[in-house]
């Protein structure tokens, strides 16, 4: 009897050890994994906005989707100070089309805005062309069905699902790129955007631009135009008012694309504002406000991008004033702090080195 009792105690003790084993390599396995993902927290800090958005605790009546042309345009901060107005940015790298409809049907997980404004800029690609931008905007996602159908209908050639569900497979190799940086947010990341915007205070003026290359075609692509239908017919569903934007930059852009949303809008009886149209009405200078000759809006020209489009948002939906919210606006006066502390930081480092050193000035990811 007490060989048997003995003998159970040794297999017990063994399936013990194996299970400590087995848990102690899958924590080991999980911590090299996060060590390993890139943090996005310098250089190219817009790889953090899509989980940034998780973060958030207060609802928001417009958002705004989209890829640079959304997150570098509009300042949610701004607006909400002139108007009240509770806006949130959900873009990133070169958001593909396809990519805003799941990254909308997200945000219907949690909470359903009054208005959704799609940047059409990335309506110029048909399909996903890169992978390093399809990590910039999934990894950041929260697993559900919606993540793993963005997955699916972005993986270019050389991607494997497997290596979305276990990102180790896909970085196991920046061992040599590993800075201080991937140490000290292992597990936490500081938040780099303001509700989604990406602040930026340098000043580099516009030049004279030279004409965009003639293309075969100016027709979108059919996925392209799929996918917006989709996101029309969501927004529909749900009873959300789509309004399809083009930031005013002029840089890249073709008058053809223009009509094609021109005429899908009027087709569905969307509303489309080319901002371009507005820019003396705005008071934009591209002399001033601009970071990069032109290619993007600065600080100075997203506040005056966002004062001339918030009011026309309060002029025409019906959006709560959060001012007048106690709870919301306790959230919003941290998120106007962090705002304004970026923005003396950004000009110190400007008035100090004759140029902007950090927050996202070097391209590098470290």
């Amino acid at each position: 009897m007490a060989d048997k009792s003995n003998k159970d105690n040794k297999v017990i003790k063994r399936v013990v050890t194996a299970l400590v084993l087995l848990a102690l390599t899958f924590a080991i396995l999980a911590f090299l994994q996060k060590l390993l993902m890139p943090k996005y927290q310098k250089g190219v800090i817009e790889g953090s906005f899509t989980e940034e958005y998780y973060k958030e605790k207060v609802p928001h009546d417009v958002i705004i989707f989209g890829d640079c042309d959304a997150y570098e345009s509009y300042s949610p901060v701004k607006m909400y100070q002139e108007y009240g107005i509770s806006a949130y940015i959900r873009g990133s790298g070169e958001q593909y089309i396809n990519q805003t409809y799941y990254l909308l049907k997200d945000v219907l997980r949690t909470e359903t805005p009054k208005v959704v404004v799609v940047s059409i800029h990335n309506m110029q690609h048909d399909v996903p062309r890169n992978e390093a931008y399809n990590r910039m905007t999934l990894d950041g996602m929260r697993w559900s069905r919606d993540k793993v159908d963005a997955i699916n209908s972005s993986m270019v050639e050389g991607e494997t699902f497997a290596s979305y569900v276990f990102p180790i497979l896909r970085y196991h190799d920046r061992w040599s790129q590993l800075t201080r940086t991937d140490f000290e947010h292992v597990f936490s990341k500081n938040i780099t955007s303001h509700n989604g915007y990406y602040m930026r205070c340098d000043i580099k003026p516009q030049g004279k631009l030279p004409p965009p290359t003639p293309l075969l075609t100016y027709k979108f692509g059919d996925n392209a135009m799929a996918y917006l239908d989709k996101i029309r017919v969501l927004c529909e569903e749900n009873g959300i008012e789509l309004i399809l934007v083009r930031a005013p930059i002029e840089f890249g852009w073709y008058e053809q694309w223009d009509q094609n949303i021109e005429e899908y809008a009027a087709q569905y009886g969307l509303t489309y504002i080319n901002f371009c149209d507005y820019s003396e009405e705005m008071g934009l200078d591209m002399t001033v406000d601009t970071y990069d000759a032109g290619v993007h809006l600065n600080i100075y020209g997203a506040e005056k991008l966002s004062v001339f489009f918030g009011q026309y948002l309060v002029d025409n939906y019906n959006l709560t004033d959060y001012r007048n919210v106690p709870e919301v606006a306790a959230e919003y006066e941290k998120d106007i702090q962090f705002y304004n502390e970026m923005r003396d930081d950004q000009l110190y480092e400007i008035a100090t080195y004759g140029e902007l050193k950090s927050y996202g000035a070097n391209a590098i990811e470290n």
